[in-house]
């Protein structure tokens, strides 16, 4: 069934929908309220037109599946986890998946361990936390097991072993796994205390200890004294270091970011007890498609407007009758027609419910910069899962909003310390390059060069271009090697560089700072012998090879270039040195398949050189089109017309039929 027909059969109930591509990965995923007229919004003529990012996603979806749920709430929760199990690349994505940890106190067990976990299970633990700032944790799990000598070792502790480990006779451990070294009642002694430490009871922990102190002095067991003394030192200094989480009203995130040509910084604050106790950066430097021109429309299938995230232009409602309502087109209301910009608002929506739905700890209050309308339903799913209240709020006025503008002002500085200030460690690196190369002058423009073939078959070339600290994709180029047949790569390499730069003298253009080659001393000496040749014997050259990593500088290979594997240097040359490889095995790659391919769709009656394109950046590849004309030949017709794409799906049939040539089988089921 063709996808533009399929959702005629969809519910008009709530559920989740996913787009597939030709080669049936899941490319977005969507909630909505009412599948069926949230499905029809992408496929309008003029919503695709004046939105390229949702045209660029229907031209790529081949199919649709859905999955109906009983109430929006639930699909918002399926909708997350969707997102995060197939991770579509049109959804906004949470990169940074940093969690922050908890203390484990294994209470099950008969004799409890102590350690840090960032994983929550139901297996009768006590967990406390999450603890800012991350070390923090480890830092008074270290306490525990200095102080009150609980380990947190992988020893089974529910047996008896022959012998301790170093840590009992270094005194940082009871000793529980030898039989006699520590009696279960004073063990459980000290677990209580440890329990009494991390949930913050401090008085009566203090009180616990001290009492237990001047027993111990009274009976004269000054070791045991001493260390009960120690651990109510310990116990002081670590109230103001402890935050663990507690039903404090104070505790809030605050969120702000700072958004600036296509490049998006995030900056959230943790908050306990009224306190700033730590700071999260995150960075988008390439959002999904989709993310930059989303937008809201208003849905009146309910008696009150509400805002939901929609594509730019909404498809008419559908009734149960089958009348259609009047759609609101934000265009419309769009000043000068200008095109719909990054939605704050639809990035917000998508970050929070990927951070908090799945998290066993979310705080009482969350603070963001803008409003967005999952924000009512996506507290009450954190109400219903925390089994308390919790405040999504976007504050206009008041200290709130001042403490969201203060979060704002750190993201933005995030962003100009992320985005802009480069400028001293591109001179720092290319002052690094220059002297580890013996170069003349720091280098501006490195161009990289790479063969690729297979057995000598379908020979190409790469450049690729690094350019004051990044890679200028823009001035790359592919090269046909044309004067060399069969397996020569030095005579390869001496083709392409003597046809690059007898180009560049031609039009006068300048040279790179450095010619990189990807090889050993035969392709160095090979490109040096073209550069010779055009009169270039100036022009610094090097190479590097692969599995040494050691670069040879033209004129000095008799002293080879050795960094250290750590060296920033040295990862800028192989940065440099593995996209040249990259892009050279991807264009041999396309060449080989338009090779094969091209022969194979040249043999279709109707199927000219366009359409064969088209067909190409369609479905990706001969194989996906095979799969979609034998399982959805209908799809076909999104490029093709149905003449043409019944002689498609006719020749891929007959082509798989058995004959004397073709030891394929076709299997048919009846």
């Amino acid at each position: 069934m063709e996808i533009s027909e399929k959702i005629r059969t969809l519910p008009t109930g709530a559920g989740c929908y996913l787009y597939k591509n030709a080669e049936g990965e899941v490319i977005y995923v969507g909630k909505a309220k009412n599948l069926r007229a949230r499905v029809r919004s992408y496929f309008l003529a003029a919503n695709q037109l004046a939105n390229a990012k949702t045209g660029s996603l229907m031209r790529e979806a081949v199919d649709l599946e859905y999955i109906l749920v009983a109430n929006e709430r639930e699909a918002l929760a399926l909708e997350n986890n969707l997102i995060k199990q197939r991770k579509p690349r049109f959804n906004i994505l949470l990169r940074d998946d940093k969690t922050y940890p908890y203390i484990k106190l294994t209470l099950g067990d008969r004799h409890p361990k102590v350690f840090v976990t960032r994983r929550l299970r139901k297996d009768g633990s006590a967990y406390f936390g999450p603890y800012f700032p991350g070390n923090l944790a480890h830092r008074l799990v270290d306490v525990i097991h200095r102080s009150f000598l609980i380990p947190s070792c992988k020893v089974d502790l529910n047996r008896y072993h022959p012998r301790a480990c170093l840590q009992y006779y270094i005194k940082r451990c009871l000793g529980p796994c030898v039989e006699g070294f520590v009696s279960t009642e004073d063990y459980r002694q000290a677990i209580r205390d440890v329990q009494l430490f991390l949930e913050g009871k401090s008085s009566e922990l203090e009180a616990r200890l001290t009492e237990r102190m001047e027993q111990a002095a009274e009976n004269m067991q000054f070791e045991l004294a001493a260390r009960l003394r120690d651990q109510l030192i310990t116990v002081n200094q670590a109230q103001d270091k402890q935050r663990i989480a507690s039903t404090d009203d104070e505790d809030a995130d605050v969120f702000g970011f700072h958004y600036e040509s296509d490049m998006l910084a995030v900056n959230l604050f943790h908050m306990r007890g009224g306190k700033i106790v730590d700071r999260r950066e995150m960075f988008w430097e390439e959002l999904p498609e989709l993310a930059e021109m989303e937008t809201w429309y208003v849905d009146e299938v309910e008696s009150e407007a509400e805002l939901e995230p929609s594509p730019v232009i909404t498809a008419p409602e559908i009734h149960s009758d089958g009348e259609q309502s009047d759609q609101v087109s934000v265009l419309e209301a769009a000043d000068d027609g200008k095109a719909p910009v990054f939605s704050a608002a639809t990035f917000f929506s998508a970050l929070l419910k990927q951070m908090y739905l799945d998290q066993a700890y979310v705080p009482k209050h969350i603070y963001v910069p803008v409003d967005f309308p999952d924000r009512a339903l996506l507290a009450d799913a954190l109400r219903e899962r925390c089994g308390s209240k919790i405040e999504i709020a976007a504050p206009q006025r008041g200290g709130k909003r001042s403490l969201v503008d203060l979060v704002c002002q750190n993201a933005k500085q995030s962003y100009v310390q992320r985005f802009r200030v480069l400028q001293p460690s591109i001179q720092n690196m290319q002052e690094a390059l220059q002297e580890a190369l013996t170069l003349a002058e720091p280098p501006e423009r490195i161009e990289c060069f790479d063969i690729s073939h297979i057995q000598g078959a379908e020979t190409v070339a790469s450049m690729v271009v690094w350019e004051k600290g990044a890679m200028k994709k823009a001035d790359y180029r592919k090269f046909q090697v044309k004067t060399v047949s069969g397996v020569d790569d030095f005579a390869s390499m001496r083709e392409i560089i003597h046809r690059r730069y007898k180009r560049l003298q031609e039009d006068k253009k300048p040279m790179p700072s450095l010619v990189l080659i990807d090889g050993g001393l035969g392709q160095l000496h090979a490109a040096a012998d073209a550069l010779e040749e055009i009169g270039l014997t100036t022009q610094p050259l090097a190479s590097i090879a692969k599995r040494e990593e050691i670069i040879y500088v033209h004129g000095q290979e008799d002293d080879p270039v050795v960094l250290d594997r750590r060296s920033p240097v040295l990862h800028v040359i192989q940065k440099i040195r593995d996209e040249s490889h990259r892009f050279a095995v991807t264009y041999h790659r396309k060449r080989r398949e338009m090779r094969d391919r091209t022969s194979e769709l040249d043999e279709i009656p109707g199927v000219g050189a366009i359409t064969r394109q088209r067909l190409l950046e369609h479905f990706g590849s001969v194989r996906a089109l095979k799969q979609t004309a034998e399982k959805n030949p209908d799809a076909l017709t999104a490029v093709v017309n149905k003449t043409t794409a019944e002689k498609i799906r006719k020749f891929f049939a007959d082509a798989a039929e058995p004959d004397e040539q073709n030891d394929l089988v076709k299997i048919s089921i009846e």
